[in-house]
């Protein structure tokens, strides 16, 4: 016993050993500079100077787009809960065969592997400019993250619980409406509302490439110089971002 713990003392300074040297050595690689850091301080003092007072005649425009931002996000939020509850389900290894299963992980994964701006910028050259291939863009990676997010709260399910229900004589459709679902309704929520959250993030930088949104905006006056009227670009999404979050919180506290 005593051999035992010494062991798991040695183990446990050894991983920890482990994370900070490799901590260390992607700060290296990062070039990180904390006397550059500090240096640079009166730079970014004299960026924020440059949003000040913000420039109110652009707001009109500011909020439109930023509508179309959230309507982007969640369009894509939406496509993409339609695909990956099923694919989640598939990919479920408690419920799902593993020649079934295994392959939807494969694919999930890589759906998620490729950056979400590349996506929306073979969106664009396939449907165009404006905002539809921004939402496709939103909703493939979307797919992607949510499918592995459901297919994991799915794993967790209780098996008593679908066993019970699949010893009535459900069938696997009913075993998991009435037995894995239920379970896992709080956490799927949690999952979808959070990332449309993210999307709508996602969504006003994917307008730099011409994928509609608040984020075209964000590039013709920064090209344009017009900081000022990029401060009320800024205000808008915390002030969007702020509802969001507080709507996250709210559907959580909600379906617990």
């Amino acid at each position: 016993m005593h051999r035992t713990w010494k062991q798991r003392i040695a183990v446990r300074a050894c991983t920890w050993l482990a994370i900070s040297a490799l901590f260390v050595w992607a700060l290296r690689w990062s070039e990180f500079s904390l006397g550059n850091l500090l240096e640079s301080g009166p730079r970014f003092g004299e960026f924020f100077s440059r949003l000040v007072p913000p420039d109110w005649s652009v707001t009109q425009a500011v909020v439109t787009s930023t509508v179309e931002t959230l309507m982007i996000a969640l369009a894509g939020t939406g496509i993409a809960v339609l695909v990956a509850l099923p694919l989640g389900f598939m990919a479920a290894s408690n419920v799902s065969p593993s020649w079934l299963a295994q392959p939807i992980k494969w694919l999930l994964g890589a759906m998620r592997a490729v950056p979400l701006i590349v996506v929306a910028m073979l969106f664009v050259s396939a449907v165009g400019l404006g905002p539809f291939p921004g939402m496709l863009a939103l909703a493939f990676h979307s797919i992607g993250m949510l499918g592995k997010f459901y297919a994991e709260e799915f794993e967790t399910a209780e098996p008593g619980i679908l066993n019970a229900v699949s010893g009535t004589g459900a069938t696997w459709g009913q075993t998991l409406r009435y037995g894995l679902f239920p379970q896992s309704v709080p956490q799927v929520v949690a999952f979808t509302v959070y990332r449309l959250e993210m999307n709508f993030r996602d969504a006003a930088v994917l307008g730099l490439v011409g994928a509609g949104g608040v984020g075209y905006y964000i590039v013709l006056y920064v090209r344009g110089f017009q900081y000022e009227r990029v401060a009320v670009l800024v205000m808008v999404i915390i002030a969007v971002v702020t509802l969001l979050d507080g709507l996250t919180f709210w559907v959580r506290r909600k379906v617990h």
